[in-house]
């Protein structure tokens, strides 16, 4: 079975235990390590894998052919994107009007919350949208190369060791405004399978993680581009969680939350809500 996920050391913590064959039944991987921006289009493009983690962003555009697993993601409380400057003077999100911002993928569920956000907080527009892979752009931020970055993963335990500030917290932002956790990574399967077995292999990868946790180590230090060992411990704490074992009614009721109020925005399609489940 092909499937593609990040080399972050939450997707590789979930899927250890199938990439290892210890998930009784379950097929052998074909694995595609690749960056969110890139699965994002690979889940839009003909022929793609047939399971894939790709942004809740991402979602509208490939409903009809891929299938919201209910296990496996990232969703959550404390865990969003934040924005970064080099300057910690800068208190005021309306500085940020006219001004580059670096961004991880246009169809990234951080773009998405950043732009609502934005609409609410810079009344004067942004001005170049830059998509950086994420790990370029807290360098590009210290470098001056942008005006600001938004940034996901790790980068909320490292920032500060690249000399840069918090200007705002998107999941702070989120939770305040809608009382829901942020919907940030899903994992998808294409309709035409047998979408319940994957997602109870998935589950029982999951389970198995967090029953063997040492398991996993160097796995996923092998993926984790040179991440300290502490910070990705921390990483996977935070991003695996309640709701990657079972999104619940709680993590639905936020993926429609969130892909509701970004289509009458205009950002993405309509979708049916009935499709989610």
């Amino acid at each position: 079975m092909n499937i593609a996920f990040s080399p972050c050391p939450n997707d590789t913590f979930v899927f250890h235990a199938w990439v290892h064959g210890l998930v009784p039944g379950a097929p052998e991987l074909n694995i595609r390590y690749a960056d969110i921006d890139i699965t994002n289009h690979l889940a839009a493009a003909p022929g793609g894998p047939e399971v894939l983690k790709i942004s809740y962003a991402a979602l509208p555009w490939v409903l009809s052919e891929y299938k919201l697993l209910p296990c496996g993601g990232a969703l959550g409380r404390g865990c969003g994107p934040l924005v970064l400057t080099a300057d910690s003077s800068v208190t005021d999100p309306a500085s940020l009007a006219g001004k580059r911002v670096a961004v991880p993928s246009e169809r990234s569920t951080a773009y998405l919350l950043f732009r609502l956000w934005a609409a609410q907080q810079i009344p004067g527009g942004l001005g170049e949208i830059v998509v950086m892979p994420f790990d370029r752009i807290m360098p590009a931020v210290r470098d001056g190369e942008i005006d600001a970055g938004l940034v996901i993963h790790e980068a909320r335990f490292t920032y500060q060791t690249y000399g840069l500030s918090m200007l705002a917290d998107m999941g702070s932002w989120w939770e305040s405004d809608t009382g829901l956790p942020i919907p940030l990574g899903a994992i998808i399967a294409k309709r035409s399978l047998d979408t319940d077995q994957i997602a109870d292999w998935i589950r029982q990868s999951v389970e198995y993680a967090w029953a063997h946790p040492e398991a996993s180590k160097e796995y996923v230090r092998s993926h984790a581009q040179e991440m300290d060992d502490e910070v990705a411990k921390a990483h996977i704490a935070l991003y695996v969680n309640e709701f990657t074992a079972n999104l619940g009614e709680d993590g639905y009721a936020a993926v429609n939350a969130l892909l509701s109020r970004a289509a009458r925005e205009g950002l993405v399609p309509e979708i049916d809500p009935a499709l989610l489940k």
